[in-house]
């Protein structure tokens, strides 16, 4: 038995937002639109190289994307993604709501 391809994707993207310095990460780049990971740093109580890595994963799961800006990188949400895994999560608490009534 093969995996839907959707949700594959789908749980990459939450095994990237399962954890809680990615969480504050995301939270800081919908709030800016738009920054840097030394912006990001600035906000958070870790190390440059961790947010990195943070940024890593995050841009290996789709959830954000890098654009180089000269001497720097500049990071942004992909809406889309975001959206995507937001439906995905409501569609859950829906069944769990019907499981309930069931139950």
């Amino acid at each position: 038995m093969a995996f839907d391809p959707d949700d594959i994707l789908l749980a990459q993207r939450i095994k990237a937002l399962a954890h809680p310095a990615r969480l504050a990460i995301v939270r800081a780049l919908m709030t800016a639109n738009r920054c840097s990971c030394g912006d990001i740093v600035r906000n958070l109580p870790l190390a440059q190289s961790t947010v990195s890595q943070h940024l890593k994963v995050l841009r290996e799961a789709g959830i954000v994307r890098g654009e180089i800006e000269g001497p720097r990188s500049c990071y942004r949400i992909d809406p889309a993604a975001i959206a995507a895994v937001a439906e995905a999560m409501g569609g859950l608490a829906g069944a769990r709501r019907a499981l309930a009534e069931v139950a």
